[in-house]
């Protein structure tokens, strides 16, 4: 008998629920779409845009003071850990917007941002944590302007702009010299980095493997030298019995 009840129970909750939910359904089909963003007015708020601002520029100063930590540099020595700073500090940048536009709009924003950074771990095959940077920043772009923020999105893409070109005002490179002469490994390994040092090149990192009749120099160059300056120089400027055949990466 206590059984035949809870079926009863059972039934009439299912029938009841069958009765109410097209309506249900046809009421959150017909509500009014709520827009989240304040589309273009948003540029009038200057409190906002300014609040902002400084909270980028916090987020970029902070951390960069992590990513130039003196025990962080001095132990870099390989091509990603050298270049690691900039994605520390890109990256710190892209936690202070996400944490602008959840505060600011709610965490539905917070959600999709995850959903969205999902996509671009699992689905995005990028060379570089830096590249990757740049892909989420611009990632949030589009979202800001899809959730009518533009003030958001200009503010962001300025921001990233100079950003940018900051970190990238001095170009890494890294260049492996092959086959080099047997018998002097080491003083043409002198020679290549006296040449980049003579073109105000900073070394970064030089390892010699005089077995292999190898050297690799990670360094970074002023603006106004280019790759083809420090090529051209590497092969005109290097006496013949201590040249070897370069290699180069750059980032």
């Amino acid at each position: 008998m206590r059984t035949m009840r809870m079926v009863g129970l059972a039934v009439a909750a299912l029938l009841l629920c069958s009765t109410a939910w097209p309506q249900q359904a046809s009421d959150f089909l017909l509500q009014e779409t709520v827009t989240l963003g304040e589309g273009w007015r948003g540029f009038l708020d200057l409190e906002f845009l300014t609040n902002a601002l400084l909270t980028l520029m916090l987020a970029a100063a902070l951390g960069a003071v992590v990513a130039y930590h003196p025990k962080r540099t001095q132990a870099a020595d390989t091509f990603e850990e050298i270049e690691a700073p900039k994605v520390f500090i890109l990256y710190s940048v892209i936690g202070a917007l996400i944490g602008i536009m959840v505060v600011k709009y709610g965490l539905v924003v917070g959600f999709v941002l995850f959903g969205i950074g999902g996509l671009i771990r699992f689905r995005t095959i990028l060379q570089s944590a830096n590249l990757t940077g740049h892909v989420i920043f611009v990632t949030l772009i589009g979202l800001s302007c899809g959730l009518d923020l533009p003030h958001v999105a200009v503010l962001a893409t300025a921001f990233g702009f100079v950003l940018i070109a900051i970190l990238d005002a001095r170009v890494t490179y890294r260049i492996e010299v092959r086959a080099l002469p047997a018998e002097r490994t080491m003083e043409a390994a002198a020679a290549y980095r006296a040449l980049l040092e003579q073109q105000r090149c900073r070394i970064k990192s030089e390892k010699k493997n005089p077995e292999r009749q190898r050297v690799s120099f990670i360094f970074q160059c002023p603006r106004n030298v280019t790759r083809e300056d420090v090529e051209g120089l590497l092969q005109s400027k290097i006496d013949a019995g201590l040249k070897g055949s370069v290699d180069w990466e750059v980032d």
